[in-house]
């Protein structure tokens, strides 16, 4: 019994560790985040339920106060009532102070009567879950240290740790500060590969804001989404039912002319769409910066700021600018006509699926004589988005 009923080596108390956090990984990710918050599928009643009485276990998380929050946090995003951005309260606050902040918000009742409707609320979730969740945390202290001996108490302070330091703390403060963008938008989302055995897919938060409604999260072909790979296998024993997967953008062979086809998928992968731009055109940006540099136009010591400047708002990034670096960007858009070209064709294609008033006919041709404009520019990575561009197609797989 010193060692519990189990009576395990080191090492398979440590493996027992990372199967109970992974298990909890998975049902806030599939059950809390893509069920109950955004809808994106169905779980069969014993799925849910297990999810929701496992989280009760190793978390104690009321599925209400969790999916209110989450939910606030897509309404006003990178705002002051974002509960958790770090670009309002700083990336060390929410990476380390993440669940005190979650804490905070989930005891708003403002916040739960708007953002907290269409969760469980039948009788188990009033009586036990939501009213008893510290009963459920002991009940779990106690089966580690049955099953484990003395050892059992450092997994379940392992269990009590996880989900507030990878979920309120990695997600929310790094996915939204570091990585990489593969879709410009209007907040601060990133991807933080490679985390995803630690956080079951949650850590593709860039594509997650694009799409939040998709129950899959990879987006580009060497992205894995752990959470959907189980997704997929619930679905395979009639135990989850998928509502909606975003479509993925695709390019066919090049074509001579845009058609109904290219201006659907432009229009509906458009923050794709913009991210490409964005990376199609970056190395030209930075060759711009230098060659102002050395021409006397951007002073030496701006160079690095102007750079990372125009790298941000290429990615949709320009809010997050401090005044020197946003000083920076206007300096270096006033020292090249390319940089201004890149500028105006951005700010002319992002307007392109806001103009509501134009028929589709008209639509196809004012995209067609842009990717014509486009390349005659004489601009490199222009030309070479534009030709890209007429080959984009939707696709849902």
């Amino acid at each position: 019994m010193h060692n519990g009923l189990l009576n395990l080596a080191l090492w398979g108390d440590v493996l027992v560790a990372l199967v109970l956090t992974h298990i909890t990984i998975v049902a806030v990710t599939i059950f809390l985040h893509r069920q109950q918050s955004h809808h994106a599928l169905d779980l069969h009643f014993t799925i849910s339920h297990f999810f929701r009485f496992w989280l009760w276990l190793s978390t104690g998380t009321v599925t209400r106060e969790w999916v209110a929050v989450h939910r606030k946090h897509h309404a006003r995003c990178e705002t002051p009532d974002d509960p958790h951005s770090p670009q309002v309260r700083g990336i060390a606050k929410v990476l380390f102070e993440g669940y005190e902040l979650y804490r905070q918000e989930a005891g708003n009742s403002e916040t739960l009567e708007t953002y907290g409707r269409g969760t469980p609320d039948d009788w188990i979730e009033r009586k036990l879950y939501a009213k008893h969740p510290h009963i459920g945390l002991a009940i779990m202290l106690a089966i580690d240290i049955i099953l484990l001996g003395p050892l059992g108490l450092t997994v379940w302070a392992v269990q009590m740790l996880w989900i507030p330091f990878f979920a309120a703390g990695v997600i929310n403060g790094a996915g939204h500060y570091w990585g990489y963008r593969s879709f410009v938008l209007n907040d601060a989302s990133r991807n933080i590969v490679p985390w995803g055995i630690l956080v079951g897919g949650e850590e593709l938060h860039n594509n997650h804001h694009a799409n939040a409604a998709s129950a899959r999260l990879s987006n580009l072909w060497w992205e894995l989404d752990i959470g959907w790979l189980y997704i997929r296998a619930l679905a395979a024993f009639r135990l989850a039912t998928v509502r909606k997967v975003a479509p993925r953008l695709k390019s066919v062979e090049v074509k001579l002319n845009c058609d109904a086809d290219t201006l659907r998928a432009v229009c509906t992968h458009r923050y794709q769409v913009l991210g490409q731009y964005a990376r199609l055109l970056k190395r030209t940006a930075a060759s711009e910066i230098r060659k102002a540099a050395n021409a006397g136009l951007i002073p030496g010591m701006m160079q690095a700021s102007a750079r990372r400047a125009l790298l941000c708002w290429l990615q949709g990034l320009a809010g997050t600018l401090s005044p020197a670096e946003s000083d920076a960007l206007a300096l270096a858009f006033r020292s090249s006509v390319v940089l201004q070209t890149i500028d105006s064709m951005r700010r002319e294609l992002s307007s392109l699926w806001s103009r509501s008033t134009n028929t589709p006919a008209q639509l196809v041709s004012q995209l067609d004589e842009w990717c014509r404009r486009a390349e005659r520019s004489g601009i490199g990575g222009l030309s070479k988005f534009s030709q890209r561009l007429r080959g984009y197609r939707c696709c849902v797989d």
